[in-house]
């Protein structure tokens, strides 16, 4: 009897565990949307019991992983182009739009606090440092970049900027007092970090719309359309409202 009972422990953990593992989502996440991705992922994995891993990075530095192989079952991604450039290349299904963003100046400086918009930020004097995603690879900071070009604001503060690898990274250096304020997401001032600063809306930045696909090399093809139907569920989406994301 106790043989037979252990036979069948045995059996259970060596055909249930091991699923369980090869079950795990890995999905390369665009570094704005770390802090709702993390609510996400607990939400999801409290429905579901199928874990979920996230790699954040660039979007840029993202797709150039993926293309290279890397072991993704998702991307979601800071723009619309990279998962479109996916799909086109047969690397990935057709993309869906999870979440549109917005990029803000944020800085943690009570004095610039004070002052009206972000355009009189950026005329300050004392002003000498300002970060921004890298524009090649990051879609907040592109979008940064091309307000400061069709205002007329970059051939005043070019000297100033200091590029980060990403998003998030330029939210850090502002936070941490490397630099006076940075071009940043909306969703990082909403953190418990964010709120010990002020942001500037800038009306001039376009919308950021954010794309994420389904990478045709999954062997989770099942799991993956579970967790991409559930990031655009009621649940999810008060989940994204809460960090700003329409």
């Amino acid at each position: 009897m106790k043989r037979n009972l252990l036979m069948v422990v045995l059996v259970f953990f060596l055909f249930v565990a091991p699923a369980s593992a090869q079950d795990k989502l890995h999905v390369a996440v665009a570094a704005n949307f770390i802090s709702p991705f993390k609510e996400l992922i607990q939400s999801f994995e409290k429905q579901t019991g199928i874990p979920v891993e996230a790699t954040y990075a660039s979007t840029g530095q993202l797709y150039t992983q993926i293309v290279n192989g890397a072991p993704y079952d998702l991307f979601l991604s800071a723009d619309r182009e990279k998962p479109d450039l996916l799909h086109q290349a047969g690397r990935a299904d057709v993309p869906f739009v999870y979440a549109t963003g917005q990029v803000v100046l944020w800085t943690k400086r009570k004095d610039l606090c004070q002052v009206k918009n972000w355009r009189e930020v950026m005329a300050v004097p004392g002003l000498e440092k300002i970060a921004v995603a890298n524009p090649k690879t990051a879609p907040y900071g592109a979008a940064a970049m091309e307000t400061l070009k069709k205002t007329g604001v970059l051939e005043n503060v070019q000297g100033k900027l200091v590029y980060a690898q990403n998003i998030a990274q330029a939210f850090q250096y502002a936070a941490t007092g490397s630099v006076d304020a940075g071009f940043c997401a909306l969703s990082a001032t909403l953190s418990a970090e964010g709120r010990k600063g002020c942001f500037f809306s800038i009306a001039e930045a376009p919308p950021i719309v954010q794309s994420a696909c389904l990478l045709k090399r999954t062997a989770h093809n099942e799991t993956s359309g579970k967790f991409a139907k559930f990031l655009t569920s009621p649940e999810a989406v008060a989940i994204k409202k809460k960090y700003g994301y329409k």
